[in-house]
């Protein structure tokens, strides 16, 4: 039955009616992560990476106050080229800017409530949000981690984003019930960096066995799960540099006063800054990595 509330992409309509595998893919890295042409860019290439891996890939975002699951096309290049112009839509926002009519990409969380709506189980992405620094005085705990409690998507990252508490996140995270999985590794990576000193939970080396640890968290009444996937390492950056610019990046945001949603975005430009451009280079390898990975396991999980 059609769902009144979403608006599917014909080829990702007719890839769920014949149970062919589908691929999950946010939008806030559109709007919000990199600028105009480069996040069109990296979209396609994104898209085109899980087709090659034998799945539909279908992009998820807010269009005029429309939740649609599979946007491409025309309506891919204007929701690029409104950058960070469009709204940036986590789960608690998807009523209000529905009802507004507004364009926005969707952060994880959102991504994650539209997919399974959907029926889409794999979903792939940069890094997931988290405890932010500082989280004891702010309270900043991203909403990706609740839905991850309770949305039944498989999230294939490169780990946490490396500005926030990765300890922190990691706990919240065994808090909630959330399975934290690392692919072909024992250290769960820190975004840019391939470990971030701390374990994974769990280690699944191939893509049918990852499928069949996912499939039997969910068939044992479980929500999400945290696939993490190290950057490759020719495109990795060095921890202690990386940590060394976020320091000086959070130091800048709070002089300025900038937080919440803003916050990420600030935080991420200031590194590309820092980096002479690594960090961005590194943000696109990694979540055309994820996407690799994410068609796999959504061609694994079809063929279970």
């Amino acid at each position: 039955m059609a769902d009144r509330l979403l608006t599917l992409g014909e080829e990702v309509a007719a890839a769920l009616a014949a149970g062919r595998p589908v691929v999950a893919l946010e939008s806030t890295i559109i709007t919000h992560g990199m600028p105009f042409p480069q996040n069109l860019e990296m979209a396609k290439g994104v898209e085109q990476v899980v087709r090659a891996g034998g799945a539909v890939p279908a992009t998820i975002a807010l269009l005029d106050g429309r939740p649609t699951v599979g946007v491409a096309g025309p309506a891919l290049e204007r929701l690029a080229a409104a950058g960070m112009r469009a709204a940036k839509a986590s789960a608690r926002d998807l009523g209000p800017l529905t009802a507004a009519g507004a364009t926005a990409g969707t952060t994880v969380a959102a991504t994650m409530r539209l997919a399974a709506r959907a029926g889409i189980a794999v979903f792939a992405t940069g890094g997931i949000g988290g405890v932010h620094r500082g989280a004891t005085e702010s309270f900043d705990i991203s909403a990706d981690l609740l839905e991850l409690a309770r949305t039944p998507v498989a999230v294939v990252c490169a780990g946490a984003k490396s500005i926030l508490d990765i300890g922190r996140t990691l706990e919240v995270l065994e808090t909630q019930g959330v399975p934290v999985i690392g692919y072909r590794t024992d250290d769960f990576p820190a975004f840019f960096s391939r470990t971030s000193g701390f374990a994974a939970d769990h280690r699944c080396d191939d893509p049918a066995t990852l499928a069949r640890a996912v499939a039997g968290h969910w068939a044992l009444g479980g929500g999400g799960v945290v696939v993490a996937n190290p950057v490759p390492a020719a495109d990795a950056l060095d921890g202690a540099d990386i940590d060394r610019h976020i320091a000086d990046a959070i130091a800048a945001a709070a002089a300025e006063g900038i937080g919440g949603k803003a916050l990420t975005p600030f935080l991420l430009a200031r590194l590309v800054a820092a980096t002479g451009g690594r960090s961005l280079a590194a943000n696109i390898a990694l979540v055309r990595n994820n996407a690799a990975l994410a068609a796999a396991l959504a061609v694994a999980l079809a063929a279970a």
